[in-house]
C-alpha cells in the first residue's frame, strides 16, 4: 500500500513538472525586430486595455495563432505593409458591466458563471509567448523585454 502511495505521488509530481516546462523554440522561422505594448483607454467610460505590436521578418509564410501576454490569451492579427510585417493583438481589460446586483438574490441567478482559466505560462510583466503552427504542430516562442510605449487615449473605442 505504501509503495502504491509513493508511486502515485511521483506520478503526480511528474505531471506537474511536464505542465510547467513547455518547450520553447530556440530558432523560429522568423526574427522579432521590435516589440512594444501601449495601454489604451477611451471610447466608452471604463473602456481600457493594452495593444501589443510585434514587428518581425521572415522568408517564410508563418501561420501565427495566439499570443500569451499580461495573463491573457488573444488571437493574433497579422498586418503586412510594403516594408513591414506586424503581429498585433488587443487585450481588453474593461470591466464587464452586465452583472445584476439586487437585494432580491434570486434575480442575481441570471448572472453568467465566471469562467476561471489557469494561465498556462509563468511570465514576467514584459514577456510574451507567441504560438504558431508549422506542419500541423503548434510551437511556442518566448519574447523577452517587450518595451512599454506611451499610453493612448481614443475618442472612440478601438476595434476588439
Amino acid at each position: 500500500m505504501k509503495a502504491l502511495k509513493n508511486l502515485s505521488v511521483i506520478a503526480i509530481a511528474f505531471l506537474f513538472y511536464q505542465c510547467g516546462s513547455a518547450k520553447f523554440e530556440e530558432k523560429p522561422p522568423f526574427t522579432i525586430t521590435s516589440a512594444v505594448y501601449n495601454n489604451w483607454s477611451g471610447g466608452q467610460p471604463g473602456d481600457k486595455g493594452s495593444i501589443l505590436n510585434i514587428t518581425y521578418t521572415s522568408n517564410y509564410i508563418i501561420k501565427f495563432d495566439s499570443v500569451y501576454f499580461l495573463k491573457k490569451i488573444q488571437k493574433i492579427e497579422v498586418v503586412k505593409t510594403k516594408d513591414k510585417k506586424l503581429i498585433t493583438a488587443n487585450f481588453v481589460t474593461s470591466a464587464k458591466p452586465d452583472i445584476i446586483l439586487d437585494v432580491n438574490t434570486s434575480k442575481e441567478m441570471a448572472n453568467p458563471v465566471p469562467e476561471i482559466k489557469k494561465f498556462p505560462f509563468e511570465l514576467n510583466q514584459n514577456d510574451a509567448i507567441i504560438s504558431y503552427i508549422v506542419k500541423g504542430k503548434t510551437k511556442y516562442y518566448k519574447i523577452k523585454g517587450i518595451k512599454k510605449g506611451k499610453s493612448i487615449f481614443y475618442p472612440s473605442a478601438p476595434k476588439r
